[in-house]
Protein backbone atom coordinates (compact mmCIF):
# COMPACT_ATOMS: atom_id res chain seq x y z
CA UNK A 1 0.00 0.00 0.00
CA UNK A 2 1.47 3.44 -0.43
CA UNK A 3 0.26 6.71 1.15
CA UNK A 4 -0.60 9.88 -0.44
CA UNK A 5 -0.98 13.41 1.54
CA UNK A 6 -1.36 16.63 -0.06
CA UNK A 7 -3.07 19.49 1.68
CA UNK A 8 -1.94 20.27 5.26
CA UNK A 9 -5.42 19.32 7.25
CA UNK A 10 -5.77 15.89 5.98
CA UNK A 11 -6.08 13.53 8.53
CA UNK A 12 -3.77 11.88 9.93
CA UNK A 13 -0.69 12.80 7.10
CA UNK A 14 -1.57 16.58 6.50
CA UNK A 15 1.54 16.85 8.75
CA UNK A 16 4.01 15.38 5.21
CA UNK A 17 2.87 18.97 3.61
CA UNK A 18 5.40 21.49 4.06
CA UNK A 19 2.32 23.67 5.32
CA UNK A 20 1.70 21.76 7.96
CA UNK A 21 1.49 24.17 11.13
CA UNK A 22 5.01 22.09 12.64
CA UNK A 23 7.37 25.17 13.31
CA UNK A 24 10.56 24.16 14.20
CA UNK A 25 14.52 25.98 14.86
CA UNK A 26 17.38 25.82 12.39
CA UNK A 27 20.23 28.13 11.81
CA UNK A 28 19.12 29.84 15.21
CA UNK A 29 15.96 31.07 13.82
CA UNK A 30 12.42 30.10 14.34
CA UNK A 31 10.89 28.84 10.94
CA UNK A 32 6.97 28.90 11.01
CA UNK A 33 7.20 25.83 8.76
CA UNK A 34 9.46 23.90 6.60
CA UNK A 35 7.88 25.53 3.70
CA UNK A 36 9.67 29.11 4.96
CA UNK A 37 12.68 27.70 5.44
CA UNK A 38 12.79 25.73 2.35
CA UNK A 39 12.06 28.93 0.40
CA UNK A 40 14.28 31.09 2.10
CA UNK A 41 16.87 29.12 1.11
CA UNK A 42 16.71 30.22 -2.62
CA UNK A 43 17.60 33.63 -1.11
CA UNK A 44 20.06 32.46 1.60
CA UNK A 45 21.91 35.25 3.47
CA UNK A 46 19.92 38.54 1.88
CA UNK A 47 16.97 40.51 3.02
CA UNK A 48 14.49 38.80 0.96
CA UNK A 49 15.10 35.54 2.46
CA UNK A 50 13.85 37.42 5.92
CA UNK A 51 10.62 38.59 4.57
CA UNK A 52 10.27 34.77 3.47
CA UNK A 53 10.78 33.70 7.07
CA UNK A 54 8.33 35.79 8.69
CA UNK A 55 5.41 36.12 5.92
CA UNK A 56 2.47 35.56 7.52
CA UNK A 57 1.69 32.06 5.87
CA UNK A 58 3.45 28.84 4.05
CA UNK A 59 1.90 30.15 0.88
CA UNK A 60 2.87 33.78 1.09
CA UNK A 61 6.53 32.32 1.55
CA UNK A 62 5.88 29.84 -1.39
CA UNK A 63 4.82 32.85 -3.67
CA UNK A 64 7.73 34.88 -2.27
CA UNK A 65 9.78 32.22 -2.96
CA UNK A 66 8.95 31.58 -6.63
CA UNK A 67 9.15 35.08 -6.95
CA UNK A 68 10.54 35.10 -10.69
CA UNK A 69 12.27 38.84 -10.81
CA UNK A 70 15.31 37.78 -7.77
CA UNK A 71 17.72 35.35 -8.72
CA UNK A 72 18.18 32.16 -6.84
CA UNK A 73 21.05 31.47 -4.98
CA UNK A 74 24.12 29.97 -7.45
CA UNK A 75 24.00 26.56 -6.04
CA UNK A 76 20.48 26.27 -5.51
CA UNK A 77 19.93 23.28 -8.10
CA UNK A 78 22.62 21.32 -6.18
CA UNK A 79 21.60 21.86 -2.71
CA UNK A 80 17.74 21.71 -3.14
CA UNK A 81 17.29 18.38 -2.27
CA UNK A 82 19.91 18.76 0.93
CA UNK A 83 17.77 22.27 2.21
CA UNK A 84 14.46 19.73 1.89
CA UNK A 85 15.82 17.15 3.67
CA UNK A 86 17.58 19.60 6.88
CA UNK A 87 14.06 21.26 6.73
CA UNK A 88 11.49 17.98 7.06
CA UNK A 89 14.39 16.10 9.00
CA UNK A 90 14.28 19.03 12.18
CA UNK A 91 10.39 19.03 11.82
CA UNK A 92 9.75 15.68 12.94
CA UNK A 93 12.49 15.46 14.94
CA UNK A 94 11.07 18.68 16.40
CA UNK A 95 7.19 17.33 17.62
CA UNK A 96 6.82 14.09 18.84
CA UNK A 97 3.24 13.57 17.82
CA UNK A 98 4.13 13.68 14.01
CA UNK A 99 7.21 11.71 14.59
CA UNK A 100 5.01 8.62 15.47
CA UNK A 101 2.70 9.36 12.79
CA UNK A 102 5.79 9.40 10.45
CA UNK A 103 7.09 6.31 11.75
CA UNK A 104 3.74 4.02 12.05
CA UNK A 105 3.69 4.41 8.46
CA UNK A 106 5.44 1.01 8.46
CA UNK A 107 7.49 0.37 4.96
CA UNK A 108 4.82 2.13 2.99
CA UNK A 109 5.22 4.26 0.47
CA UNK A 110 4.50 8.07 0.75
CA UNK A 111 3.82 9.87 -2.22
CA UNK A 112 2.98 13.84 -2.28
CA UNK A 113 -0.33 13.71 -4.40
CA UNK A 114 0.18 16.76 -6.46
CA UNK A 115 -0.27 16.72 -10.41
CA UNK A 116 1.50 20.19 -11.04
CA UNK A 117 4.79 18.94 -9.10
CA UNK A 118 6.52 16.77 -11.37
CA UNK A 119 9.69 17.05 -9.22
CA UNK A 120 8.77 16.76 -5.29
CA UNK A 121 5.33 15.16 -6.10
CA UNK A 122 4.00 12.38 -8.52
CA UNK A 123 3.63 14.56 -11.31
CA UNK A 124 0.81 14.47 -14.02
CA UNK A 125 -2.55 11.96 -13.27
CA UNK A 126 -2.18 8.89 -14.89
CA UNK A 127 1.66 8.66 -15.32
CA UNK A 128 2.91 8.49 -12.00
CA UNK A 129 6.22 9.36 -13.46
CA UNK A 130 7.24 12.77 -11.21
CA UNK A 131 9.93 12.15 -8.72
CA UNK A 132 8.40 12.39 -5.99
CA UNK A 133 11.55 13.53 -3.83
CA UNK A 134 9.33 15.09 -1.24
CA UNK A 135 7.95 11.29 -0.35
CA UNK A 136 11.33 9.83 -0.98
CA UNK A 137 12.78 12.45 1.70
CA UNK A 138 9.69 11.30 4.24
CA UNK A 139 10.68 7.60 3.75
CA UNK A 140 14.10 8.34 4.24
CA UNK A 141 13.47 10.66 7.38
CA UNK A 142 11.10 7.67 8.60
CA UNK A 143 14.44 5.47 8.61
CA UNK A 144 16.50 8.11 10.68
CA UNK A 145 14.02 8.12 12.64
CA UNK A 146 13.76 4.44 14.01
CA UNK A 147 17.24 4.12 14.18
CA UNK A 148 17.03 6.95 16.17
CA UNK A 149 14.53 4.93 18.62
CA UNK A 150 16.16 1.89 18.15
CA UNK A 151 19.89 3.74 19.63
CA UNK A 152 18.20 5.23 22.45
CA UNK A 153 18.41 3.87 25.62
CA UNK A 154 15.37 2.97 27.29
CA UNK A 155 14.42 5.99 29.66
CA UNK A 156 13.56 3.64 32.20
CA UNK A 157 16.07 0.82 31.97
CA UNK A 158 19.16 2.95 34.18
CA UNK A 159 17.17 3.65 36.81
CA UNK A 160 15.87 0.13 37.59
CA UNK A 161 16.28 -1.14 40.70
CA UNK A 162 19.08 -4.64 40.88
Amino acid sequence: MTIYFYGADEVPYGCFSNFSDHGFDLDGVWWPTSEHYFQAQKFKGTRHADRIRRARTPLRAAELGRDPSLPLRRDWEQVKDDVMRRAVTTKFRAHADIRAILVSTGDEGIVEDTTTDHYWGRGRTGTGTGKNMLGRILVRTRTQLRADLADAPASDSRHQRR
